[in-house]
């Protein structure tokens, strides 16, 4: 019996199924006029009832009825249809019946685009079902991914959020499993994808709205092109280079190429550094800004390095990245010579946040170096007193093996005795250091 009445289902919504050029979107409720009408609300009220009750396969028989005899009735007996039919595929354990359930879930979509209109939308709200169902099932899988392809040229940057993973799951099975999708088919698929998250990422955040939520799902969408494409620098090369050549101004290629080069850890390839100078050209972000002073820091461009990380300076979240940054200014001007100016930078670094050890490190370098800068050559006590004053920056940020290292270059107790000098006492080092220190020696 219940076979059957899903059968006559199927049967009638096929025979209303017919297309119309114009639609009137079925905002409104056309009932029939005269005892038509009586029936037609009859039908509402039983199929509505059913659905209240949660008594999803009683609600079959009246709604099949006005699909078939009034399919321009209300929007709303698509949408409960739609519903309707997903509770009963989903709680239906017979593998025949489910799958005629499904068909006509689908169907029920196909019925409201003839009769009512609103094409992408439904057609969206299609392809999720038809994912839900259909995905992964042998001989769908092709059907699933062109339906998605359908939702995703018709909807835009207006796909609906929860659609996007789904259809790079799609993709994943046709490529893996089916084998019928090359690397540039689902690359194309996946800048699709990512453009309409970023598209809609803006979008939030020019409303206040948060953007975790999109954020996390471009990573999910990463992991699954990577499960799929072994996304390394060659592939990049071949696969990206090109389309980024033929068109700097393309971000989102620029983008790609960047983060992918930066993950297979291949920064040194110029193709790597043209893509991260166009994203900069056009978006100020503290992360592109610090790599690529990295990247020209290594390079020993250090006017260009200055200059970014001064930007990622400006541009840094946390007192945490400002110290970073504040720490690779002072390398640079240490390696430009001017280590009062490297030591006020690194003093900065301390001040934006204490727990940058490494500053004390970076400061004790300074004085370690500065020996033959320093020293007058009138007695070896007073030039040492610059290695002391290394062993307490390097105290101070726990590093045994310069201390250790420091402390081999104090003066000897001979050295202190000949200028009358006690250990323990307190000296001043002169030249640009101009710090106090408590007298120590190496033996």
């Amino acid at each position: 019996m219940k076979n059957n009445v899903v059968k006559l289902l199927i049967a009638g919504l096929f025979g209303s199924f017919t297309l119309t050029t114009a639609f009137a979107q079925c905002k409104e409720w056309a009932f029939s006029q005269g005892e038509a009408k009586a029936i037609e609300q009859e039908k509402v009220t039983l199929y509505t009832d059913a659905k209240s009750n949660n008594n999803f396969k009683a609600a079959l028989p009246p709604l099949n009825w006005l699909l078939k005899n009034n399919p321009k009735l209300n929007t709303s007996i698509y949408i409960n249809g739609a519903e309707i039919f997903d509770k009963v595929a989903s709680a239906e354990t017979d593998p025949a019946k489910k799958r005629v359930y499904i068909d006509s879930l689908l169907l029920i979509h196909d019925l409201r685009i003839a009769n009512c209109g609103e094409e992408a939308p439904v057609t969206n709200r299609k392809a999720l079902m038809a994912a839900k169902y259909y995905a992964n099932e042998s001989g769908k899988e092709a059907y699933v991914l062109s339906l998605m392809d359908k939702a995703i040229e018709l909807n835009g940057n207006n796909t609906l959020d929860g659609t996007l993973v789904p259809y790079m799951q799609s993709t994943k099975i046709n490529k893996l499993k089916l084998k019928t999708l090359t690397d540039e088919q689902v690359l194309e698929r996946y800048d699709k994808v990512m453009s309409i998250i970023d598209a809609k990422i803006k979008k939030a955040r020019s409303e206040g709205k948060p953007v975790d939520k999109l954020e996390n799902m471009k990573g999910d969408v990463d992991k699954i092109l990577l499960s799929m494409v072994t996304v390394n620098c060659d592939f990049v090369r071949k696969n990206l280079g090109p389309k980024f050549k033929a068109n700097p101004a393309d971000i989102g290629t620029a983008k790609k190429i960047f983060a992918f080069m930066l993950q297979d850890k291949c920064t040194d390839d110029p193709l790597w550094l043209e893509a991260a100078e166009a994203i900069h050209t056009q978006e100020k972000d503290f992360g592109l800004a610090k790599n690529l002073a990295i990247r020209y820091l290594a390079a020993e461009n250090y006017s260009k390095a200055e200059q970014l990380f001064k930007e990622a300076l400006e541009l840094a979240p946390t007192n945490s990245d400002k110290a970073d940054m504040m720490i690779y200014l002072g390398a640079i001007e240490a390696k430009n010579g001017n280590k009062p100016g490297a030591r006020e930078l690194y003093r900065q670094a301390l001040a934006a946040d204490g727990s940058k050890k490494e500053a004390y490190e970076k400061i004790g370098d300074l004085y370690y170096q500065s020996f033959s800068d320093c020293a007058k050559k009138e007695n070896m006590a007073a030039d040492r007193l610059v290695y002391i004053a290394a062993y307490e920056m390097y105290q101070r940020a726990g590093d045994a093996k310069k201390m250790a290292m420091a402390k081999d270059q104090f003066p000897s107790k001979e050295d202190i005795f000949l200028v009358n000098w006690s250990a323990g006492e307190t000296q001043r080092v002169g030249c640009w250091i101009n710090e106090s220190v408590t007298i120590k020696t190496r033996d």
